[in-house]
């Protein structure tokens, strides 16, 4: 193990936890997802893959190509948070057809809504890879 291994191994198994709960909830419990949420399905699940690939590569670019995503994902999650919390004006809402983006029944954890969580997992994700990245710096 090279130095700076586990931090990109933590940020792919969170990736990797938020990818198969998004799965899961869709497929297996049949919970349509909003627009906001496939959104953030589009930046999470790439992560899953190449934070996978680069921690059994021992590739630091693999980090480097994740930061966007996840920067971005996080920058989406926000966000939606914001908007199931009700800082976001009612007519500044993204959503058209199909579940509501700012009325979010499901909540786990004790109360925890599922955008808390995916801003979460972005948030932790990201300040992992710059873990790594500064650990790994040559």
């Amino acid at each position: 193990m090279k130095k700076g291994w586990m931090w990109i191994v933590a940020a792919w198994v969170i990736a990797l936890i938020a990818t198969a709960s998004a799965l899961f909830l869709g497929e297996v419990m049949g919970m349509t997802p909003c627009l906001l949420c496939w959104y953030q399905r589009i930046f999470m699940f790439p992560l899953a893959l190449i934070l996978g690939m680069a921690a059994f590569a021992d590739d630091r670019r693999g980090a480097v190509y994740a930061l966007p995503l996840a920067l971005g994902g996080a920058a989406m999650a926000a966000y939606h948070a914001a908007l199931v919390a009700g800082w976001v004006p009612k007519w500044w809402v993204p959503c058209g057809a199909g579940p509501s983006c700012s009325e979010q029944r499901l909540e786990i954890l004790g109360g925890i809504p599922i955008p808390w969580l995916s801003l979460a997992a972005f948030i932790t994700i990201t300040i992992l890879l710059f873990v790594y990245l500064r650990k790994t710096r040559a």
